[in-house]
């Protein structure tokens, strides 16, 4: 896997975090697992936890005690904020090295799979540093086995009733600003039998909702079924008992499975909603970050998801500020997202990433600029966002419990997911509710991006 040199501009913040941990090392081996990013690194290190577990291993999930003295973490390479984010987080833990509360640290996923080399001579104190696809590697450091059996088999470390479930790994699209595949690999689809195992193995436990996840979903199958079989898999999941909702993210717009959409139709057990990361909302961009279509074609997509799937919400997320980006094609997006509608939007400007195809360019944009560019974004959907909640008021809806929050119970309906997505606010000195039973909930009132209700 080649990996790049880090821009001095890169190592400017690294300066220690002092870590109070309360305990020294202790007599016997305990590894704490510390993650960074996003869900599909959370499921690796609950894959990792599993494993570990299964080898009789006394291990923890982000362990608030400092018990622990051999500390996992799990990185992040996606943008210059993450990668920030996930060095600081390796030096607080070699500075509990360095103070004698922490034995060994080791660092996994996409910052060390991207960036070893420079990290190594950056950070020599760390033991050793594994990538993304180091599991038995890492594993074997821990004096542990890769146990065959317990493919399948995961313990979660958010609450039980949702879970995530990583339905392929790496990416084979050449977008231009993308370091994913520099990162993951090449897509590699999980056979179909191993993820309704899961899936059955995850609603014995209680498991109530599946969120798909995967680099791109809609790709899933070509390489081991040789066509997208998107639409299989969610009849196979589909069909499990126990699963009440099934919730697809992270589709790639081109080459979409639109027999995907007929299922999800049918199905009273798979969401409607759909997480499509569109990039932007100009020809002209689209074609600089070469992501295979237009908005024509883009506008035409989401016309088809929206006839063949009605009521569906719809999430996407953005990017402003990527080289090319002028006043005119930004404008154009913007024009986009009005006329779109999303149902949920997230913005990122624009991060120049060595060795991808915009790093060739000029990063032509000043951060000043992109970030008053996503400001722009999200102002707009915030006027969107709060007509369409708006418009749910007086309606009832199904509603998930997440959390009990001081007197409130925080919940979501079937068009949001959690953590990015919008929630539902419930009084909970009139009822008693239990975290991961469903409830019809009536909509009161609404804000930009929370709705509140009564059971």
């Amino acid at each position: 896997m080649p990996t790049s040199s880090l821009s001095p501009v890169f190592f400017v913040n690294l300066t220690p975090y002092l870590l109070i941990l309360k305990t020294k090392g202790t007599k016997k081996t305990k590894v704490n697992i510390v993650t960074l990013g996003c869900s599909k690194n959370l499921v690796d290190s609950e894959v990792l936890l599993t494993q570990l577990k299964g080898n009789g291993i006394d291990v923890t999930h982000e362990s608030k005690k400092d018990d622990a003295n051999i500390v996992v973490i799990n990185t992040c390479g996606f943008i210059d904020n993450a990668k920030q984010e996930s060095v600081d987080t390796i030096l607080r833990y070699v500075d509990a090295k360095q103070e004698g509360l922490v034995e060994k640290v080791y660092v996994t996923g996409c910052l060390s799979q991207r960036y070893s080399q420079d990290l190594e001579k950056e950070i020599p104190a760390v033991d050793a540093w594994f990538g993304t696809r180091d599991l038995s590697r890492l594993l074997k450091q821990l004096n542990a086995n890769y146990k065959h059996e317990l493919v399948g088999e995961r313990i979660l470390t958010n609450p039980s009733h949702f879970a995530y479930l990583k339905i392929s790994e790496g990416c084979d699209r050449p977008c231009s600003f993308c370091a994913i595949p520099l990162m993951r690999g090449k897509h590699v689809s999980r056979p179909m039998e191993e993820l309704v195992l899961e899936a059955k193995n995850l609603a014995k436990n209680g498991t109530k909702e599946l969120l798909l996840i995967a680099q791109d979903s809609t790709y899933y199958g070509l390489d081991i079924y040789k066509k997208r079989n998107l639409a299989d898999l969610l009849k196979r999941l589909s069909d499990v008992d126990g699963i009440d909702w099934i919730r697809l993210h992270y589709a790639f717009p081109t080459g979409f499975p639109l027999d995907a959409l007929d299922v999800m139709a049918e199905r009273s057990n798979i969401c409607k909603y759909i997480d499509i990361p569109l990039q932007h909302g100009s020809t002209e961009m689209l074609k600089i970050m070469r992501r295979g279509t237009t908005r024509e074609k883009t506008e035409e997509l989401l016309q088809t998801i929206r006839t063949k799937v009605p009521g569906i919400a719809i999430r996407t997320t953005l990017i402003a500020g990527h080289p090319g980006e002028t006043e005119e094609r930004f404008d154009e997006m913007m024009q986009f997202v009005e006329r779109s509608r999303f149902d949920r939007m997230g913005v990122f400007p624009y991060s120049h990433e060595e060795n991808t195809h915009s790093y060739l360019m000029a990063d032509d944009v000043p951060t000043e600029v992109k970030q008053e560019r996503v400001d722009a974004l999200m102002q707009l959907q915030q006027g969107i966002s709060l007509e369409l909640n708006q418009a749910k008021v007086g309606k009832t809806f199904k509603v998930l419990i997440d959390r009990k929050e001081g007197g409130s119970f925080i919940g979501r309906t079937e068009f949001d997911s959690p953590e990015v997505d919008n929630e539902v606010i419930l009084d909970g000195t009139k009822n008693y509710l239990r975290v991961g039973d469903f409830v019809q909930a009536k909509i009161t009132s609404a804000t930009e991006f929370d709705l509140v209700g009564e059971v």
